[in-house]
Parts: C-alpha cells; structure tokens; sequence
C-alpha cells in the first residue's frame, strides 16, 4: 500500500491533470455532441426540404405551362354560333334556345335570378348594323345574387361555353347584411345564326327595299324638271332674262 502512496504522490500533479482532462473532455463531449447531431439533423431537413420545394416549383412550373397551353388552345379556336335546329324562326323563337343553355348554367352554380331584360336585336351592335340578315342578336341584362365560388365558377363555364357570345357588362356589389352575398348585374349579348331560307328572304327584302327608295333618293339628288324654268322672251333692251340664263 505504501507502495502504491508513493508512486501516488509521485505522480500526484500528473493524475489530477490527467483526470481533469478526462472531466473536461466528457463535458465537452456531453454538451458538443448534441449541438453536432442538431446541426446535422438541420443539415438533413434543409436537404428535405429543399427538394421538396425543388420539386413543388417543378410541379407549379408545370401546371403553369399547362394553363397557358389551355388558355392558347382555347383563343386559337373561333366559336360556332348557335344554330337552331327549327327554321323560320323569329329573333325570339332562336334565342330561346340559346338562353336556356344560359340559365341551365345559372342553376347548376345556384344563382339566384332577380329579373331578366330582354332586347331584341338592338341597334347599336355591330352585328345588327352589318349582318342582320345573317344573326338573331339578342342583349341579356340579369341581375342575379350568388356567392364568390359560385359566381367565379358560373363565369369560367360561361367563357368556356362553346357558342360564341360577348360579356358586355359585369357589375358586383358586396350584400350589406352579408359580405358574402355578391349583387350581380350581367350584361350578355346571345347570338343566333339565321337560317338560309330566313337569310335569303330578309336579304331579298332589304333589297326591294333599297330598290323602292332609290327613285326618290335619286330625283332628291339630281335635276327635278318641275323646277327648271321655261325659256323666256327677250327682253325690251335685247338683252336676256336672267332666268333664261339657267
């Protein structure tokens, strides 16, 4: 035992510094090593993560060509006027039809109608003034109450539908009592292409019509005879009357 004191306080100084040592580093290692396993645990996630969002960009990126793809097919094809099945029909008679494709739209997204106007073949549209003989125009003015989802969803289907029509107008007011109630108020022009039959007729007719007013356009516009004035006499001094001038 003495033994083993002398050999202890020989190298007393070099124990306790190397026990110190042993405490200091298991300390070090007890509070480093889970630092370095968070900072590896980070390292990890922001791998994860990262490719998570590499791949959410590729998907968006994606889903944006195809939107734009479908967006590009759909302005490079021209939509078909609707055509009545029947012949002979009147302005309203054709755009009936047409509406009722209109309101089968309204009750899916569960729109609500508060009135509807009708004008028929109205004066200012450009298809009236340059084709009426060719199309049934008819301007649609509804107000109507729905709420955003329904409303949004009723206007994708509605630029979508596959008969050519024109979005005039579109105003929306908030309900007072209830932000989430929208006040509609639409504007659509619905057109309807004639039959050939019709076209032809109202063609010839518009004709006729022309042909009739032309005499009197045209005795409007060149010389009238009642109103050229008989030659007259010389007159006293040899001279000539001024009338005769004419």
């Amino acid at each position: 035992m003495e033994k083993y004191s002398i050999y202890f306080k020989k190298f007393k100084i070099a124990i306790i510094i190397l026990v110190a040592a042993l405490a200091l580093f298991i300390f070090f290692v007890t509070k480093i090593v889970p630092e370095v396993q968070k900072i590896m645990q980070i390292q990890n996630d922001y791998k994860t993560q990262s490719s998570a969002l590499a791949d959410s960009e590729r998907k968006l990126q994606d889903l944006r060509d195809t939107a734009a793809k479908k967006e590009a097919e759909g302005e490079d094809i021209a939509k078909m006027f609707f055509k009545p099945i029947s012949e002979g029909l009147d302005t309203e008679a054709a755009i009936s039809d047409e509406f009722g494709e209109i309101l089968q739209l309204i009750r899916e997204n569960k729109i609500k109608t508060r009135s509807v106007k009708y004008d028929y073949d109205p004066q200012d549209d450009n298809f009236v003034k340059n084709a009426a003989n060719r199309y049934h125009v008819c301007r649609i003015t509804a107000e109507m109450i729905a709420s955003y989802s329904n409303f949004a969803n009723f206007m994708r289907e509605l630029y979508k539908h596959e008969h050519f029509l024109e979005i005039s107008k579109v105003e929306i007011v908030p309900y007072e009592k209830n932000k989430r109630i929208l006040l509609v108020s639409l504007q659509v022009k619905l057109y309807a292409q004639k039959d050939a039959a019709t076209a032809a007729a109202e063609a010839a007719e518009a004709a006729a019509a022309a042909k009739a007013a032309a005499p009197a356009d045209g005795q409007s516009a060149g010389t009238d005879a009642s109103a050229v004035p008989s030659p007259q006499p010389a007159s006293a001094d040899g001279g000539v009357s001024p009338e005769a001038s004419f």
